[in-house]
């Protein structure tokens, strides 16, 4: 919860549930103002007026207040947007629980609104069957940027700027293209993650892109990821 802040309308998403006592849940949210622990007493119940407020893979307008204890307490919760389409696909859930658990780790001590904007984006292109690969690359890319390591899409390895023509390979340890005459990227891979870096993912997935070149991509992702 900010400083000075007794009470707070926000946008949020729920990024953990936790059971507590007998009806309450724990809740970690992210939100404009960055993530904030708070808990919905009597959720639980089968009456509760918040339960449908706080599911997971929602957008949620919720009022917290702030007591005399460590954790705000939730008044109020009324769903803006179920991203329903994420559990008509197995695949589709396990990245967005994957982006949920990321940002709750990199945002645990942010402020601003980047990982509430970050986390909003993918789970709204999930929903929309946007192409999973293009959503994961995406996040990836802009996680690191916003928690201040930006992958250096500009010059190589040896600090020599990166070419159009000339082919690279990539160094998943140091998180850098290094020339490569047999690499398997090139200019198309370089100039989509520059893309993917500056632009929204609604704006990202407009432009037309060969498929190869989002899959080339992805297994950069998959390098740095693993």
């Amino acid at each position: 919860m900010p400083r000075n802040t007794a009470d707070l309308k926000t946008l949020a998403v729920v990024l953990r549930r936790t059971n507590y006592g007998e009806a309450d849940r724990i809740l970690n949210l992210i939100t404009p103002v960055g993530k904030i622990a708070v808990i919905a007493k009597g959720v639980r119940r089968a009456r509760s007026k918040l339960a449908g407020g706080i599911e997971m893979f929602c957008l949620s307008e919720i009022q917290i207040h702030q007591g005399r204890g460590k954790l705000g307490v939730v008044t109020s919760a009324r769903m803006v947007r179920h991203y329903s389409g994420i559990l008509q696909s197995y695949e589709r859930m396990e990245l967005a629980g994957l982006i949920l658990k990321k940002v709750s780790m990199a945002a645990e001590h942010a402020e601003g609104p980047e990982y509430f904007e970050l986390t909003r984006q993918c789970l709204e292109e999930l929903n929309n069957e946007t192409n999973v690969a293009l959503i994961e690359s995406w996040f990836w890319l802009n996680l690191l940027r916003i928690g201040g390591e930006e992958v250096n899409l500009y010059r190589d390895a040896a600090g020599e700027k990166l070419a159009e023509g000339k082919s690279y390979d990539w160094d998943g340890y140091e998180r850098n293209f290094y020339l490569d005459g047999s690499g398997r990227y090139g200019t198309n891979e370089i100039k989509l993650m520059r893309l993917m870096s500056k632009m929204s993912l609604a704006a990202i997935k407009k432009i037309k892109v060969e498929q190869d070149t989002i899959d080339r991509v992805y297994d950069i992702i998959r390098l740095w990821e693993n």
